[in-house]
C-alpha cells in the first residue's frame, strides 16, 4: 500500500511513509495513548532492516533458506507473487485481483521443517482464541496416508526423463478407498503433464487456462473442475483389470503430496463433480455401519463419514481406520507403495518484486553462484533515484544499483533485486523492542528478560500469516542463537476492526468519506456532486480510503469522546461500526457527566470522608453501588470487557445522578460516589478526568493516584442481579439469590 500510495501521490514511499508516522505519532498522542515512545522502531528504515539481513545470511548457512525454480500465486495488479498465505478466495489479501500460476526463482524459509514443532505447539498456546488454534491445526495440515505407485500404459515416449515413464506415484489420505478409484490425476505441472504438452498445443492451451486459477485452494475449490485426457492409463495395483484413465486436472497441486492423485468419486465431492462431468463410474467403498451393500448408492453428494468398506476385496467388512492400516501393509508388502505423513503447509516465499521492501541481501556471480553479501557491506539499502514509470520491479530497471562485484571473485555480478515480504519484518519486531537500540538488533539478555510478550493483540485475519510467521521465526532465531524461547506470544486477543461504509465514483475509484455528501437523499461527490455509489460496511483500510480521519472527531469532539465510543460500542473481540450518531452520543454522555460532578463539586470540597460508615437507607445502597462497581469494572478492564465497564460507570452515574442528599451523611457518601466515579472513568476518558480532578480541589494528578479499593466492611448484597447477553448484546436481566450455587 505504501509503493502503491507513493505512485498515485508523485511521492517517495520513504518520504511517504515518514510523513505518514509522524501523523499517526501525533494523534496517537492526542488521544492518549501511554507508549513508551523510547523503544520506538521503523521498520523500513535500515537501522531496523539491516538486522534481518544479517538474520537471513545466517538462515541461508543454516541451510534454513534457500532458493528454487516452483509455481507462484501472481497478482497482476501488484505485480508481486503471493504467499499461499496472501491470497483469500483466490485473489490477493489486498489488490483483490484474480491470482495467477507463474514459475519463477524465489527466496523459501524452510518452514515445513518445523511442521511437526509448529503443530505440537499449539498445546501449549492456552491463553489463545479456540478459532485462532484451530486455523493453524488445519493449515499446517497433517495427514497420514500412503505414496502408490500406479503402473502407467499406453505413456508417450516423450514422457520426461526424471519420472519414470512406467510408472505414476500418487499421494492419498485414504487409501482405505482404493478400491473405488475411478481415475487418476495430476497437476497442470506436474513433469508428466509437462512433457505432453511439448507436443501438444491443445492440452498447452489446458495447461494456461489452468495457471489462470492461481495456486490457493480456495479457488481450486470454487472453480468448476476440468481435466484433460492425456491417453495414458494407469494400471490399479491389486487388479490388473482396473485400467484408470489419466487426466491433467486443474484441481491437483504439484506441490501438495506427489502432485497426483486418485480420484475416488463416490467419497470425495471434488471427485465426484469430475466424475459426473466426465461420465466416470461412480463406486462406493464405504457405506454406513447400517447400510446395505447391495442397494447402497452415491448419486450427488459424496459420502464422506466413518463406516464399513465394502467391494474391496480382502478390505470388506474392516472400518475405515482399520481398513487404512491393512492397505498400505498390502501395498509394502507388494512394493506398491509405503505410509507416508504429509502436511498441507508449503515453505514460505518471501519474494517480492517491488521496491519498498528490505534488499534481499545476495548477489549473482556467473563463477561463484550465489553469494551472500558480506556482514562488513551491510546494510544493502535501497536506492533513492527511483522510478515507477514502466511496470514491474523498479529495481530490476534501475541503471546502476543491482550492478556490483562479486565478493569473492571480484568479478562483475548482480545484486538480488527482489525485497522481502514485508511479513518478515514482523515476524520478529516483538524481540527488537526489548532492546530497541542495541546494534546487535536483539540482545539475549533481554529477550530472555521480556520475552515471550504477556498480551497480545491482533486481527484473527494473521491467523495463519503473521501470528504463524512469527512463530515460526522465533524458532528459527532460537536456532541461531538469538532467542532462548521458542512461542512470541503467551496470551492473545483477536480484537474486531473498526467498519465503515465504502464508496466509489463513477469512474470505480475509490473515496474518503470525507469526500462524500448526501444530499437530497443520495450520495454524491462534494468536489462536482457526481454521483456516488455507496458499498456495505466493511474494515476501515487504506486501499478503500473508507477511514475516518481522528484529529476531525478529535477538533469536533475531543479525543476522550472518541475514545469512549470506540469502547462503549461492542466487546474488543467484535466488529465496531463507526457511526457519526455513536459518537454524537458518547459526547452527550461526557457533557452528562461533567454536569454531575459540577453539581457535587461543593460536597467533594466540605464533607468528612469518615461520615461514610454512618450511611443509611439510600445512602447505603449508594455506598454498595460504589464498591461493587469498583469490583465488577476493575474485573472487566482485566478481562478486556471495556464495553462492560463503560456500562457500569454509566450505572453509577445515573444512580448518583438521581440520588438527593438530605444530610451531611448524604453528602459524604455523595462526595465518595463522585471521586470514586472520576477515578474509575480515567483509564478511559484520561484528559477529562484529570480536569474533573483538578476542579474537586486536587493537588496530584489523578493518574498518579492509587486505584480506588472496595470497603469490604459493606453488607454483601442478598440478591445479584445478572445480565442475560445473547450474540454481545444485553437481552434482559435475572435476580437470582447471592449465595445460589451454579446450577441454580
Amino acid at each position: 500500500p505504501a509503493e502503491n500510495a507513493a505512485i498515485e501521490n508523485k511521492v517517495p514511499p520513504a518520504a511517504w511513509t515518514e510523513e505518514n508516522i509522524a501523523t499517526m505519532k501525533a494523534q496517537l498522542k492526542a488521544m492518549g495513548l501511554s507508549y513508551d515512545w523510547d523503544r520506538e522502531g521503523a521498520t523500513h528504515r535500515p537501522d531496523y532492516y539491516q538486522h534481518e539481513q544479517r538474520m537471513f545470511i545466517e538462515f541461508y548457512k543454516a541451510g534454513l533458506a534457500y532458493r528454487k525454480e516452483s509455481m507462484v500465486n501472481w497478482d497482476p495488479v501488484e505485480n508481486t507473487v503471493l504467499a499461499n498465505e496472501q491470497v483469500v478466495d483466490g485473489r490477493g489479501w489486498r489488490s483483490g485481483a484474480p491470482v495467477e500460476r507463474r514459475k519463477l526463482s524465489q527466496w523459501f524459509l524452510k518452514i515445513t521443517e518445523y511442521a511437526d514443532d509448529l503443530l505440537e505447539g499449539i498445546k501449549t498456546l492456552e491463553n489463545w482464541p479456540e478459532r485462532v488454534r484451530t486455523m493453524q491445526e488445519n493449515w499446517i495440515g497433517r495427514s497420514h496416508g500412503a505414496h502408490i505407485y500406479f503402473a502407467l500404459e499406453d505413456t508417450p515416449e516423450n514422457a520426461p526423463k526424471s519420472v519414470p515413464a512406467e510408472t505414476l506415484e500418487v499421494y492419498t489420505t485414504r487409501p482405505d478407498t482404493l478400491f473405488g478409484a475411478s481415475f487418476c490425476a495430476i497437476a497442470p505441472d506436474h513433469p508428466l503433464a509437462t512433457s505432453l504438452a511439448e507436443n501438444n498445443a491443445e492440452l498447452t492451451n489446458f495447461i494456461e487456462e489452468c495457471n489462470s486459477l492461481g495456486t490457493s485452494e480456495a479457488a481450486i475449490e470454487q472453480a468448476e473442475k476440468k481435466g484433460f485426457k492425456t491417453g495414458i492409463t494407469a494400471v490399479h495395483p491389486f487388479d490388473e483389470s482396473i485400467k484408470l484413465p489419466v487426466y491433467v486436472a486443474n484441481f491437483v497441486l504439484m506441490d501438495y503430496g506427489s502432485g497426483a492423485i486418485f480420484g475416488c468419486p463416490a467419497h470425495d465431492q471434488r471427485d465426484l463433480e469430475f466424475a459426473h462431468k466426465y461420465d466416470l463410474p461412480v463406486k462406493p467403498v464405504v457405506m454406513p455401519a447400517d447400510g446395505d451393500a447391495d442397494t447402497f448408492l452415491v448419486e450427488d453428494e459424496a459420502y464422506t463419514d466413518d463406516g464399513v468398506l465394502i467391494h474391496s476385496d480382502f478390505l470388506n467388512g474392516l472400518s475405515v481406520k482399520d481398513g487404512k492400516k491393512k492397505v498400505i501393509a498390502e501395498l509394502e508388502k507388494k512394493k506398491a507403495g509405503t505410509g507416508k505423513t504429509v502436511f498441507r503447509l508449503r515453505d514460505w516465499g518471501v519474494s517480492r518484486q517491488r521496491y519498498w521492501g528490505c534488499p534481499i541481501p545476495m548477489i549473482y556471480c556467473d563463477t561463484c553462484g550465489v553469494v551472500p553479501v558480506p556482514e562488513a557491506d551491510l546494510p544493502v539499502t535501497l536506492p533513492d533515484d527511483i522510478s515507477f514509470d514502466k511496470p514491474g520491479n523498479p529495481l530490476s530497471h534501475h541503471p546502476t544499483w543491482k550492478h556490483c562485484k562479486c565478493p569473492k571473485c571480484n568479478a562483475d555480478a548482480q545484486r538480488e533485486t527482489d525485497t522481502f515480504d514485508t511479513f518478515f519484518e514482523s515476524s520478529w519486531y516483538q524481540a527488537r523492542y526489548c532492546s530497541p537500540h542495541s546494534d546487535k538488533g536483539i540482545e539475549k539478555s533481554e529477550a530472555d528478560y521480556w520475552l515471550p510478550v504477556d498480551q497480545y493483540i491482533g486481527g484473527i485475519e494473521h491467523a495463519v500469516m503473521h501470528l504463524l510467521y512469527a512463530r515460526f521465526f522465533t524458532r528459527i532465531l532460537k536456532k541461531c542463537g538469538y532467542l532462548s524461547v521458542e512461542e512470541p506470544f503467551r496470551a492473545l486477543l483477536t480484537q474486531g476492526m473498526v467498519t465503515h461504509e465504502s464508496y466509489k465514483d463513477k469512474d470505480g475509484k475509490w473515496l474518503f468519506p470525507s469526500d462524500v455528501t448526501i444530499e437530497n437523499g443520495k450520495a454524491v461527490k462534494i468536489k462536482d456532486k457526481s454521483p456516488v455509489a455507496i458499498g456495505r460496511a466493511e474494515k476501515m483500510s487504506k486501499s478503500k480510503k473508507n477511514v475516518v480521519d481522528p484529529e476531525i472527531i478529535m477538533q469536533d469532539y475531543g479525543a476522550d469522546t472518541a475514545r469512549l465510543f470506540m469502547l462503549s460500542d461492542s466487546p474488543p473481540e467484535r466488529d465496531l461500526q463507526w457511526t457519526d450518531a455513536g459518537v454524537e452520543g458518547a459526547w452527550r454522555y461526557l457533557n452528562k457527566l461533567y454536569r454531575l460532578v459540577v453539581k457535587n463539586i461543593e460536597n467533594l470540597k466540605q464533607t468528612d470522608p469518615a461520615l461514610t460508615s454512618q450511611a443509611r437507607g439510600n445512602a447505603l445502597q449508594i455506598r454498595k453501588q460504589v464498591h461493587k462497581t469498583i469490583a465488577t469494572l476493575t474485573e472487566d478492564i482485566t478481562n478486556f470487557h471495556f464495553n462492560k465497564a463503560v456500562a457500569r460507570v454509566r450505572e453509577l452515574s445515573n444512580a448518583l445522578d438521581a440520588f438527593q442528599p438530605q444530610s451531611d451523611v448524604d453528602q459524604a457518601v455523595a462526595a465518595e460516589a463522585t471521586s470514586v466515579l472520576i477515578r474509575l472513568i480515567e483509564p478511559m476518558i484520561p484528559h477529562l478526568a484529570e480536569e474533573l480532578w483538578h476542579m474537586t480541589g486536587q493537588e496530584t494528578l489523578l493518574c498518579d493516584t492509587p486505584w480506588p479499593t472496595v470497603d469490604k466492611s459493606l453488607p454483601q448484597d442478598d440478591v445479584v442481579t445478572l445480565a442475560v447477553q445473547v450474540n454481545g448484546k444485553m437481552r434482559g436481566t435475572l435476580d437470582v439469590p447471592a449465595n445460589a450455587n451454579r446450577e441454580e
